[in-house]
């Protein structure tokens, strides 16, 4: 079972568990965080980034990780204040990260985890002593399948096994090695203007909603309008990594979640949501399983403002 799996169990079995749930998932991300760095030292497979620059994404990293978790301790300990002031915080520091890397270290597109993690199927295996990058592997082609079989001679030992193709293998890690070694698109004034939009977008929502409330259309009107304007301003993406255009299109998924933020949410997309999840529920066998929960957890994963604008 995940972290993750075992966290929304964990919610589900305990009418007070919000805090111990998200303490479980956050706990689980900074392990893997932590395990990546151990991982990349002793396979000395460094970031393509400068030693400061690191820094700064390991700190990014770090706070996304248990930004949910200090918002509900926050909100547990010292009430609205407290957890509007923690939210406030978070949010400062993370663009204050995000624009030095921006301006100062030129990296280009913020992308989401700001630190890839491993792929422990294709970086983590330490390649056997006799198998060096781009040997040939003996194998064995069949006459009606033309399926590649690799010999039992060309066999690497049981810790650096894997089950792929004859070299399809080193093909992959050859892909994905280019792929984070490339360093960032350069950006232009208008797109480095577009992405300054994006990292100020939380900041100008959060001020936006201490000048004209919660109720108010003003914030979400503003911080969608932001987002549109960062994302057209990205428009022309032929010249961006595979990353980057991954994250663009993260971006404008991420557009979806105005639907569940307040509030508009309130007003339009509760009873539409709930009423088609118990539809489901109620017509469907087997769909209820995952519907009612989901229904249960919805309302309280919208009070969570870094589940719904983080």
């Amino acid at each position: 079972m995940t972290p993750k799996a075992l966290s929304l169990r964990t919610q589900g079995r305990f009418s007070d568990s919000h805090e111990l749930s998200e303490l479980v998932y956050s706990a689980s991300n900074l392990l893997v965080l932590l395990n990546d760095g151990i991982l990349r030292k002793e396979l000395r497979r460094k970031l393509p980034v400068s030693l400061s620059q690191q820094k700064l994404l390991t700190w990014l990293s770090v706070l996304e990780c248990v930004e949910v978790f200090m918002e509900m301790g926050a909100a547990k300990v010292w009430g609205e204040v407290g957890r509007w002031l923690v939210i406030a915080l978070i949010q400062l520091a993370k663009a204050v990260l995000r624009m030095f890397l921006l301006i100062w270290f030129k990296a280009g597109i913020q992308t989401s985890p700001p630190i890839v993690p491993l792929d422990r199927e294709t970086r983590a295996q330490p390649l056997d002593a006799d198998h060096k990058p781009g040997s040939q592997e003996p194998s064995y082609v069949g006459k009606r399948s033309n399926r590649v079989v690799r010999t039992l001679q060309s066999s690497p030992s049981l810790h650096a096994r894997h089950w792929g193709a004859p070299q399809q293998w080193e093909i992959r890690q050859k892909q994905q090695q280019e792929e984070l070694s490339t360093p960032p698109t350069s950006l232009g004034l208008q797109e480095t203007i577009a992405e300054s939009l994006y990292i100020a977008r939380p900041l100008l929502h959060l001020l936006s909603l201490g000048f004209w409330g919660q109720r108010s259309w003003t914030p979400w009107l503003l911080s969608g309008v932001v987002d549109m304007t960062s994302l057209s301003l990205l428009s022309n993406r032929k010249s961006l990594t595979r990353r980057e255009q991954l994250e663009l299109r993260r971006r404008t998924i991420l557009l979806l979640y105005y639907l569940l933020r307040s509030p508009f949410y309130d007003r339009f997309s509760e009873a539409k949501i709930l009423f088609l999840l118990q539809l489901l529920a109620d017509h469907i066998p087997g769909v209820g399983l995952v519907a009612r929960p989901l229904m249960d957890y919805l309302p309280s994963w919208q009070k969570i403002y870094f589940y719904s604008w983080g």
